[in-house]
């Protein structure tokens, strides 16, 4: 099951694209997360929604608010993948144990071995305030993050 509004957010601690170190416990009483997962790198629908956090990335991490991605895929393809796409946003490899982080806050696909696309807005004392969640092949809208986001930092 999901994880659900109103319920603390699962801790974790992922490796981004440049085998940094990434927690969300790090951002607790000092921004909001937004944590987007997405099934793979390279994929066009997920190479889409990346784009699009990229062109809005201003608007999502700031002062008030991080942006975070997570897939299963290794930290190495997040690497090349961030590169070829020119993403400058934390790429959290979910690689292993392989969908962890996905499974805690349950949605992992088993069947494939992939996030499904999952979306958690976290406030500043690590509760869940918003989510969506989107099968394999819907696109989700980076307007209804910046509009979550917005309304949770006001």
């Amino acid at each position: 099951m999901a994880v659900q509004i109103g319920q603390q957010a699962p801790d974790f601690r992922l490796q981004d694209q440049h085998a940094q170190d990434v927690s969300l416990s790090s951002f607790r009483g000092r921004k909001a997360v937004l944590l987007v997962f997405y099934p793979f790198a390279f994929s066009g629908i997920c190479s889409r929604e990346l784009a699009a956090l990229q062109d809005e990335k201003a608007a999502i991490d700031n002062d008030d608010g991080a942006l975070l991605a997570v897939s299963c895929d290794s930290m190495y393809a997040l690497r090349i993948f961030s590169e070829r796409d020119g993403l400058s946003y934390p790429l959290l490899s979910d690689f292993w144990p392989h969908g962890d982080v996905a499974r805690s806050y349950g949605i992992f696909e088993q069947d494939r071995g992939c996030a499904l696309r999952g979306t958690f807005l976290i406030d500043t004392a690590g509760d869940v305030r918003w989510k969506i969640e989107n099968g394999l092949p819907a696109v989700r809208d980076v307007g209804e993050y910046r509009a979550a986001l917005a309304e949770l930092v006001a």
